[in-house]
């Protein structure tokens, strides 16, 4: 199997909001209102395209305490999506402006065109078309009123990463698969960024690496990426990544069973937080039909070995909102 983001998850203050903006605003469908299986009281949204791939999925956790994220090296910078068209970016471009979204303008990175912008808790988003050699039968968007299909989000088409030593994420992120494509600057900046890719024409995808050594480190909080989780295509493939971070004497999570997927976590040399997680899983079709454009209506889903503790976890959640309102 080639080298693919699973997911990428961030943290945002309140999940109202950020459901909102991702599944009304951005049309991205909802794959499940759910909680943080470390931590019962955090809600945790996924969204993906129309058939819930690998790839596809943001994930978002509530944290309504703490500071916001600040800019600087040694963080996950910015999630890019992928879009149909260059016309698409025109699309995005004025539907952004109207829903009074900062965005930046249609740019050029790397020779290719992409527009950014700003998510609620300052975010860092960005859209870039499909390539030449994508096909856009390969993708599946989830359509709804607010957004045109031939313009739809598609998924994750990369990762940015900035950090103080590039070789050292380069180094991990080639034990994971990736391969180095070459090497651009990053916009009108002096820091030159490392381009590695996947190789795989039917879903491609890119992570960017961005050396900075003169900023200062960042601080983690609201509005930035929690971790970024990268593929496999097996527990036996997830488990030689277990063992081969024990013989380097990386400290990990160990292998952990999430039901929808089984993972591990560790930090990268950068002190970046990766997970890597396997495509196995199983979820109930049922969840994928709770698509509703008011975010109390949506049932929450539990995993199978909490659902003895629903009606506990529901007054958690119940409780910190009526606390928040006061």
């Amino acid at each position: 199997m080639p080298a693919r983001i699973h997911h990428i998850s961030i943290i945002n203050r309140y999940i109202e909001p950020t459901f909102n903006f991702y599944h009304n605003i951005l049309g991205l469908k909802l794959l499940l209102k759910t909680i943080n299986q470390d931590d019962h009281k955090m809600y945790h949204l996924f969204f993906s395209d129309d058939r819930q791939r690998v790839g596809t999925e943001l994930t978002f956790f509530e944290i309504r305490e703490g500071v916001e994220q600040t800019f600087g090296t040694n963080t996950i910078e910015r999630t890019v999506l992928k879009v149909p068209t260059v016309e698409s970016l025109d699309f995005w471009q004025v539907y952004l402006e109207e829903k009074g979204i900062c965005q930046y303008g249609i740019e050029l990175f790397n020779g290719r065109p992409i527009l950014r912008f700003e998510a609620p808790d300052n975010t860092q988003l960005a859209l870039t078309p499909l390539r030449s050699f994508e096909n856009i039968e390969d993708y599946f968007p989830y359509v709804q009123e607010t957004v045109p299909a031939e313009h739809a989000i598609l998924g994750i088409d990369a990762i940015q990463l900035r950090v103080q030593y590039a070789d050292a994420s380069e180094k991990e992120l080639l034990t994971l698969d990736w391969q180095v494509k070459g090497q651009t600057s990053f916009f009108t900046s002096d820091n030159q960024v490392t381009i590695l890719d996947n190789q795989d024409d039917r879903f491609y995808q890119e992570v960017h690496i961005i050396q900075d050594r003169i900023n200062p480190i960042a601080e983690p909080g609201i509005g930035g990426v929690h971790h970024v989780a990268f593929g496999v295509h097996s527990i036996e493939r997830l488990r030689e990544v277990d063992q081969a971070l024990e013989q380097r004497n990386f400290i990990n999570s160990g292998i952990k069973n999430r039901e929808f997927f089984q993972s591990l976590y560790y930090r990268e040399p950068n002190q970046l937080l990766f997970e890597v997680a396997t495509e196995e899983g199983h979820l109930s079709s049922e969840v994928y039909a709770n698509q509703s454009h008011d975010f109390q209506k949506i049932p929450l889903y539990l995993p199978n070995y909490l659902n003895d503790q629903r009606e506990k976890i529901e007054q958690l959640l119940s409780v910190q909102k009526h606390t928040d309102s006061k």
